[in-house]
């Protein structure tokens, strides 16, 4: 089984110190992860410096999987190369090497993805001519298409419809469990994270509050402090946890 575990992580950009201490006991493979946390508290940091692409202290542990089988997915994807959608994600899955001659199995691959996000139909578009939504799903399905087994996605349902949020939600939950892999999303919207998720990282001005079940982790006093907002966590009529929020604590935040 792939787990991902953090210990004492930090990260810097010029002297100031973005991330510290941030450590995790091991997240198992097999479903949804959540990283919540408000505006800077250094989500994107957390997942570039989980990714490799910043250094810093403490250490990323990955058991069952390289750091070359990990997939990471930024807010801003840059969808502006003139070539169609099918093109792009052959493109993204030939980057892991091999060559560019494509065999059976990895056209089976493409079309899978596209099959298993729904955008068969946008196979012959040019990446210029979509709408952010789809956009964002492409950039999904590059990050999926060689079947990494670490995941990280930072807000990939930002820019969908309510329908296309659930859509592609339960998409990322059935590969997580047909594959095993780590599949970590920061996400702002908790009721999401309670229905999709298992485990939650709560992460708050560059610190690791919290990592454990998600119910366990998203208490109302937690969410306080996150977010400066008095909230209620009930059940609907079929059982489903969600959140409600009455209004503003007293403690004044930043709108940055």
């Amino acid at each position: 089984m792939v787990t991902l575990e953090l210990d004492q992580v930090g990260a810097r950009y010029g002297r100031r110190a973005i991330l510290q201490d941030a450590s995790t006991p091991p997240i198992s493979g097999g479903a949804l992860t959540a990283l919540v946390g408000p505006n800077a508290a250094g989500k994107s940091t957390l997942f570039r410096r989980v990714a490799g692409q910043l250094r810093g202290a403490g250490s990323v542990r990955l058991t069952g999987a390289e750091q070359s089988d990990l997939r990471y997915m930024p807010q801003d994807t840059g969808m502006n190369a003139a070539l169609t959608v099918y093109e792009s994600i052959i493109l993204a899955l030939k980057q892991g090497g091999g060559g560019w001659r494509l065999s059976a199995s990895e056209l089976a691959a493409v079309d899978h993805v596209l099959v298993r996000l729904g955008v068969t139909a946008l196979a012959d578009r040019q990446l210029p001519e979509l709408s952010g939504g789809q956009r964002q799903v492409v950039s999904i399905a590059q990050t999926l298409v060689g079947r990494p087994g670490v995941v990280l996605m930072d807000e990939p349902t930002s820019a969908l419809d309510l329908y296309r949020q659930y859509e592609v939600l339960e998409a990322l939950r059935s590969y997580a469990e047909e594959t095993g892999a780590v599949m970590v999303l920061a996400l702002h919207d908790l009721n999401q994270v309670m229905r999709c998720c298992t485990t939650t990282i709560a992460l708050f001005e560059g610190r690791i509050l919290a990592t454990g079940p998600t119910l366990d982790v998203l208490r109302p006093d937690l969410i306080r402090r996150l977010y400066g907002i008095d909230s209620r966590v009930e059940h609907c009529s079929r059982g489903c946890p969600m959140m409600i929020v009455d209004g503003p604590t007293s403690r004044v935040r930043s709108v940055a």
